[in-house]
């Protein structure tokens, strides 16, 4: 018989929590990456109600939270709203997220997220039993980076998605950190090597010196390990890619020249870090980063 040994049997740590604020630090999306996927499911609907949260969203094992930053006043009711996000305060280069709750959802707005992956700091109330309890975490501000790339294989090997994940994952790290990964379905067009389809990915920057160094490692990557002569890489460095939107409907509905690609990323704030065919696909990835379900129909609308 196996006995178990728990050195603490009521919390159940996040793997990771990050803040990624718009420019303006008006708003932000909370990122929480889970060990407890029907706990976050728990503290999703009931953060929901929070007067500060405007979306939430479940993205494979992480869930986010599109919050209006500042301080609101929850009212806490047990098996109703019984936990939730307090406050969102920006200060400087650093996050501040207020959470409380009652009972359990008590423990996991303390315990569970203090010693989270990306966390500077915590304070927390004792939690727990049938206590109310709250707990502030200090996290690092991110900025979002997406990063769109197509044609790196041939007909004869590779396969885009895979490289740029396994890409994405040997480069995460704290200051820029991995957050989603989605697969694009374009138009099935004459050059296409098989499936047609691009992908995007998306990080949290803590800093402009942490991206360039990061877009500087993913290209030198991906022309290591890229086996195709056209591979493309753009960049959109914003809180949202819903200006790129028209330009996706487009190149997942029908055939675009390369030409039109180029101009439409330069007149809408998209980088251009590797200059091949691909960017025709990769700039049509970006407005589906973190909707990894959506994105892989080519017949699906983007509801922002």
């Amino acid at each position: 018989m196996r006995e178990v040994t728990l050195n603490d049997p009521y919390t159940i740590p996040y793997k990771g929590i990050y803040a990624v604020c718009d420019s303006r630090n008006e708003y932000a999306e909370i990122i929480e990456h889970t060990n407890c996927y029907s706990g976050a499911a728990w503290s999703r609907y009931h953060y929901s109600h929070a007067p500060l949260v405007l979306q939430t969203r479940a993205v494979g094992d992480m869930l986010r939270y599109l919050v209006k930053v500042g301080t609101s006043e929850l009212k806490l009711e047990a098996s109703v709203a019984a936990a939730g996000i307090e406050s969102v305060l920006v200060e400087g280069d650093e996050v501040k997220i207020t959470y409380a709750g009652l009972g359990g959802g008590g423990v996991g707005a303390t315990k569970c997220r203090a010693t989270a992956n990306g966390v500077l700091q915590a304070e927390m109330t004792e939690s727990g039993g049938g206590r109310a309890a709250k707990g502030t975490i200090t996290v690092p501000r991110r900025e979002r980076v997406l990063i769109g790339i197509d044609d790196t294989d041939t007909k004869e090997e590779g396969a885009t998605w895979s490289l740029t994940h396994n890409i994405a994952t040997q480069l995460s790290c704290n200051d820029s950190i991995y957050l989603s990964h989605s697969l694009v379905q374009l138009f099935p067009v004459a050059a296409k090597t098989q499936n047609c389809v691009s992908t995007v990915l998306e990080f949290g920057c803590v800093n402009n010196d942490a991206k360039e160094q990061l877009l500087d490692e993913v290209a030198e990557a991906l022309l290591k390990y890229s086996v195709s002569d056209e591979t493309g890489m753009v960049v959109l460095s914003d809180f949202e890619a819903n200006n790129i939107y028209e330009y996706s409907k487009k190149c997942r509905n029908g055939e675009l020249t390369y030409d039109f690609a180029i101009e439409y990323a330069e007149e809408h704030g998209v980088e251009i870090w590797l200059d091949g065919n691909g960017v025709i696909g990769a700039l049509a990835a970006l407005p589906w980063f973190a909707r990894p379900d959506e994105s892989i129909n080519r017949n699906a609308e983007l509801l922002y």
